[in-house]
């Protein structure tokens, strides 16, 4: 395991600017669905998947896009269920569908190999992808998410609660619960109300879709051993004080020959989010150079 502290990274993101030119919307039919991604930068393709309730501008927003596409073809799309891509309601449109929607695009695209790296949701994608196409991608990045190597009567009961609670609120204060920093002070009932309220007014967000999501968890569940038998060269981010940092130990237990690093002090999201430290920039960086094609 290697432990990075803020003070001994270089502050690679210091000199990005945050007023950037947007790249322009582009669509792909994955199956039925339409699916919006965006590209940028020419070189070896890093396809960039984003979390829960995310888009792709995830990545921008965090700078990831504008450093990695000045050495690398970035392509970063709203996973099914979210942003302006299809919101199938059927729980059977998701699951594993969501990690194919990579092969599809990259299929679109003419592209055959490429890295993949996936923050949250996009690790779990991830994750169970690798099982079930690993000859498409030259290595992979599980950003605070590990994968569904570990599925069970209770994780399938938290399923259901979230689900209920999505459709009910927009939100899952079960999930928001979960993902908080230890010893964190929960949320007062009049912010969650506005945060309901305000994933409620969201046009872009699908309380029915998400709930669809969260239903489909078992059908992104896979073996450790076939977690196990995975060959693509992985790295594993998390922060010190997020709760997925055991869920990635303990794939590593499993499948050793993964790289973990571990931000100190980094959360799951928020203002010391893992996507902002620039620790994580540096390893993917790192990790990308390392397992570059064969020329």
């Amino acid at each position: 395991m290697r432990l990075l502290s803020v003070f001994g990274a270089g502050l690679v993101l210091a000199a990005l600017g945050s007023n950037v030119c947007r790249a322009q919307d582009q669509y792909f039919d994955a199956a039925g669905v339409r699916l919006r991604y965006l590209e940028r930068g020419k070189g070896e393709p890093v396809v960039l998947l984003h979390g829960f309730g995310n888009t792709a501008e995830l990545w921008s927003d965090n700078h990831i896009v504008q450093d990695l596409s000045r050495d690398y073809r970035v392509i970063a799309f709203d996973e099914r269920g979210h942003g302006k891509s299809d919101k199938p309601h059927d729980p059977a449109k998701y699951g594993r569908e969501m990690g194919l929607d990579v092969v599809r695009l990259l299929d679109h695209l003419h592209i055959q190999r490429a890295h993949v790296v996936g923050y949250s949701l996009g690790g779990y994608i991830v994750s169970q992808l690798l099982t079930l196409r690993p000859e498409r991608f030259l290595s992979a990045t599980l950003i605070a998410g590990a994968g569904r190597f570990n599925w069970d009567s209770t994780r399938a009961a938290l399923a259901d609660t979230e689900a209920r609670e999505r459709e009910r609120e927009c939100i899952s204060r079960s999930m928001i619960f979960r993902l908080a920093p230890p010893n964190a002070p929960r949320p007062s009932e009049d912010s969650l109300e506005r945060m309901s309220a305000r994933c409620l007014a969201d046009t872009t967000k699908d309380r029915f879709a998400f709930a669809a999501i969260i239903r489909s968890r078992a059908d992104q569940a896979f073996s450790p051993s076939a977690a196990a038998a995975v060959t693509v060269p992985t790295l594993a981010i998390a922060g010190s004080d997020d709760p997925e940092k055991a869920p990635l130990q303990a794939l590593v237990q499993i499948r050793p020959s993964i790289k973990l690093v571990v931000v100190d002090g980094a959360t799951h999201e928020g203002p010391r989010g893992i996507l902002g430290r620039p620790e994580l920039l540096i390893a993917l960086r790192e990790f990308l150079s390392k397992h570059a094609a064969p020329k």
